[in-house]
C-alpha cells in the first residue's frame, strides 16, 4: 500500500462521512473527511450573522478529504453535508505528496440559515 493510499484509509476509518450537495438537488457518494473547529487566536473569525432570533457567530473550520473530491473545481455554490451541518467552502488547496495530489486543505464556514 502506498502513501497515498494510507491517507485516504485513514479519512475513511477515521474521518466523518461527507457528501457534497448542490441546490438542484444532486449530492456526491458519502466519503470520510476531517472538520476540525479552528482555534481563534486573532478576532479573525471572530464575526457573526444577525438573524431573526438573534445574533449567530459563524463557525470557522479546518477540513482535510480526500483528493478526489477537490473542492476548487465544484462550484461555487457546493456545500459539505456532514449529518445535519451545512458549511460554505471559503479557501481550499490541494495538497501534494511528492508529485501526487495527497488530500484537499480548506477552510470551511457553517452554514446559518
Amino acid at each position: 500500500m502506498n502513501e497515498i493510499e494510507t491517507i485516504k484509509d485513514i479519512m475513511e476509518r477515521f474521518g466523518r462521512q461527507v457528501f457534497l450537495c448542490l441546490p438542484d438537488g444532486w449530492q456526491s457518494a458519502r466519503f470520510g473527511a476531517f472538520l476540525q473547529p479552528l482555534r481563534y487566536k486573532n478576532k479573525m473569525y471572530l464575526g457573526g450573522v444577525n438573524t431573526r432570533i438573534g445574533f449567530n457567530r459563524e463557525g470557522y473550520y479546518l477540513y482535510l478529504g480526500p483528493p478526489a473530491h477537490d473542492l476548487s473545481q465544484l462550484p461555487r455554490e457546493m456545500w459539505i453535508q456532514c449529518g445535519a451541518e451545512r458549511y460554505t467552502v471559503d479557501r481550499t488547496e490541494v495538497v501534494h505528496f511528492a508529485q501526487t495530489p495527497s488530500h484537499v486543505w480548506a477552510i470551511v464556514r457553517s452554514m446559518v440559515e
